[in-house]
């Protein structure tokens, strides 16, 4: 496994971190991936610490609390090895918001109780919308008193889409994002964001790199989805988009000995502003093709700029132009 700096936090991460939307399981009808067993997930835990993952990102959301509950469990006796990024203020799955200081403060304490531990490394906003956030300079002061209490180490705001990671550096100074990426998704090259985070020094957590599963191979569009799968609410449309993005990118990994999630995993790991990339992990056979990931490196450039060529030439998203910001 290499580890990189998650921007000027001073934080040693993993490279690969483990993505826990999905160990939140079912849990009081929660919506991720579906149904879960917890000793799968707790042997994909520690699986993941055993080969070198040492970032784990959560929220106070993931099975209502189920996902920060297993973290806890796990590395309790050895909190000070791990590096642990949760999330608040998003109160609901239909999009229901707070992130008022008594809720940030009692969300953090929340999972400080559920994760066992007296401080978290990274606090993120949960997707706010930040055109009606409200008054950030508020907000900024909540969670900077909330650091010189030493229950954070730092903060950061996990973004909807990649033009509000510009406004979240330019009206909240944050100096860490959670912004999705892969190589179906790569909107933060063309709007500046990932240049600005590598200018400013800001650290960049890539979530979805597998595009949820699609680049993975697994998953095509006649897939069925569970009830509480996520996937079995988005368009048919949009589903055969992101079957096609698999295919469309497979004659690029068939020339070297890899998975595609391994392929896809490496593209993100290409650009040195990314500190880490965060692929949902539900089982230890995850863990161990997404770690091979980190040994096998980054990709040369050149395969990098044919990447991005196939992104320009092809559209994978409902409504949107490939070559334009959202």
């Amino acid at each position: 496994m290499n580890y990189r700096t998650l921007g000027c936090t001073g934080l040693r991460v993993s490279e690969i971190g483990f993505g826990a939307w999905g160990i939140g399981g079912a849990n009081q009808g929660a919506i991720s991936y579906g149904p879960t067993d917890d000793t799968e997930s707790r042997e994909a835990l520690q699986r993941a610490f055993d080969l070198g993952i040492t970032f784990y990102d959560t929220a106070d959301l993931y099975g209502h609390g189920h996902s920060e509950r297993l973290i806890g469990e796990t590395f309790k006796e050895i909190r000070n090895r791990v590096v642990i990024a949760s999330k608040g203020g998003l109160l609901d799955q239909k999009g229901h918001q707070d992130f008022s200081p008594a809720h940030i403060e009692m969300s953090v304490d929340g999972s400080l109780k559920r994760l066992q531990s007296d401080y978290i490394d990274v606090y993120q906003l949960h997707d706010p919308s930040l055109a009606s956030l409200g008054n950030a300079e508020e907000i900024v002061d909540t969670l900077q008193s909330l650091e010189r209490a030493g229950k954070i180490r730092s903060w950061g705001i996990s973004v909807r889409c990649p033009d509000d990671g510009l406004l979240a550096i330019e009206h909240f100074g944050a100096n860490v994002l959670q912004v999705n990426f892969n190589m179906a998704d790569q909107r933060m090259l063309l709007n500046g964001l990932m240049d600005l985070c590598e200018t400013k020094g800001v650290g960049l957590i890539c979530r979805t790199p597998l595009c949820f599963g699609f680049l993975t191979g697994m998953y095509t569009a006649e897939t069925e989805f569970g009830v509480y799968d996520h996937r079995s609410r988005w368009s048919s449309e949009q589903l055969d988009l992101w079957s096609s993005a698999n295919k469309t990118f497979s004659t690029i990994r068939r020339t070297e000995d890899q998975t595609d999630a391994q392929l896809a995993l490496r593209y993100c790991l290409s650009y040195p502003a990314v500190s880490t990339a965060i692929p949902g992990m539900l089982h230890k056979q995850h863990v161990e093709e997404n770690v091979d990931a980190s040994c096998l490196g980054a990709l040369a450039e050149e395969k990098r700029m044919k990447i991005e060529a196939v992104y320009s030439a092809h559209q994978f998203y409902v409504g949107e132009k490939a070559v334009l910001k959202p």
